[in-house]
């Protein structure tokens, strides 16, 4: 990697250090969910016009897609791809920050708005690089990246990928269990699919001292949880990572009543389509089997959510790799494979991605908790670390 490059890229990230902040103050103080991100596409497409980079909002509803042509380079039908999430997550904040969510019971509990500061800044970076850049930039700027069936089927469904042609896409993510200023890598498989079960069981309700006049749907979603854990410990090859999980159980009687219904909600995720869509029906097989055995009925439904992500291994390494050289060795961490899911895992069916972390965590500054929490927060110094990662990457 060129020192020059590398110099600039550092210089240029500390000048605009103090208005990435800013950006992300902003972003964080107006938080908005899943494909309702209007006001925050606004905000995106206006500092862009400032940056007098060309885009385009409304792309997969309330995205935006920005490029940023190289100079010298004469290839203009294929870009690198540069991928931010700008939704926020229906929580009450907790954090006391004087830049807290003033849309009370939504938050950017996951660092959207990290991710989206960051690509601003990156895309300032670049714009001033444009006589060094060996090829052309999208930013992909995308909505609703938390909510089925992701923001990236619509950014696709719009044609993202093309004019020009996207050949490889990187993406980072807040990782509040590393410190701040170190990266982390997966090569190969990383994150797991996800999919939603929801099933509402009827029984018949009554009094709870006589359980034989009543078909007990607590009975039945309790024996049912159970049963469905050995379609994982007993189905599965030991070699495919699999969860099932159920978070939700609703029943709603007393110490002396059964109710009526039970409602189960819960989520199944592994790293293998072909087992994933054998379980899935397995899992529909026993619910339906078990509950009908019992003379309840069901309501099933199966949400079938996004696909295992797999980091192309010669894109990661290589980012790895310059990674190592602007930020040093010892803040490059290899990573083990995550349960979680991430919609980035749609652009991975179709080209060479590279999805990494990003460490926010600062002891010192209380600044501790996990994404999805209330009282979650970033230490500002990954909003540097975030830029020169992102920008190392195209060159």
């Amino acid at each position: 990697m060129n020192s020059t490059i590398i110099d600039t890229i550092n210089s240029k990230a500390a000048a605009i250090f103090q208005k990435v902040i800013a950006y992300r103050k902003h972003l964080h103080a107006h938080p908005e969910l899943s494909f309702q991100e209007v006001e925050t596409m606004k905000f995106v497409a206006e500092k862009l016009t400032e940056l007098g980079i060309e885009h385009t909002a409304g792309v997969g509803k309330t995205g935006v897609v920005a490029l940023i042509k190289a100079a010298h380079h004469t290839d203009e039908m294929s870009c690198i791809g540069l991928r931010a999430d700008l939704d926020a997550l229906p929580i009450l904040e907790e954090t006391g920050l004087d830049f807290a969510s003033k849309n009370k019971g939504v938050m950017h509990a996951c660092g959207h708005d990290v991710h989206t500061s960051i690509l601003l800044g990156t895309a300032e970076i670049l714009a001033e690089l444009r006589h060094e850049l060996p090829q052309p930039v999208k930013l992909i700027f995308q909505p609703g990246e938390e909510q089925n069936p992701g923001g990236a089927t619509f950014m696709l469904a719009d044609g993202v990928l093309e004019n020009p042609t996207v050949k490889e896409m990187y993406a980072l993510h807040v990782f509040p269990e590393m410190e701040t200023g170190k990266i982390g890598f997966k090569e190969g498989l990383y994150m797991a699919s996800s999919d939603e079960i929801h099933l509402t069981i009827h029984g018949k309700g009554g009094h709870g001292a006589t359980p034989a006049a009543c078909i007990d749907p607590i009975v039945i979603g309790a024996n049912l949880i159970v049963q469905l854990q050995q379609i994982i410990s007993r189905k599965c090859n030991p070699s495919i990572p699999s969860v099932l999980t159920f978070g939700h159980f609703e029943a709603l009687g007393s110490t002396n009543v059964i109710p009526s219904k039970a409602i189960l909600k819960g989520t199944f995720r592994t790293m293998d389509e072909t087992w994933r869509a054998e379980a899935l029906s397995l899992i529909k097989t026993q619910i339906h089997a078990l509950v009908e055995s019992q003379g309840a009925t069901v309501e099933l439904t199966i949400s079938k959510g996004y696909p295992f992500l797999k980091n192309d291994p010669v894109t990661t390494s290589n980012l790895k790799s310059k990674a190592a050289q602007i930020l040093g060795k010892e803040n490059v961490i290899d990573l083990p494979i995550r349960m979680t899911s991430e919609d980035f895992a749609f652009y991975a069916q179709q080209i060479p991605v590279c999805f990494f972390r990003l460490g926010v965590r600062n002891e010192a500054k209380g600044i501790i908790h996990a994404v999805h929490n209330s009282k979650f927060d970033s230490d500002d110094a990954a909003l540097l670390t975030g830029m020169k990662s992102m920008a190392i990457a195209v060159f």
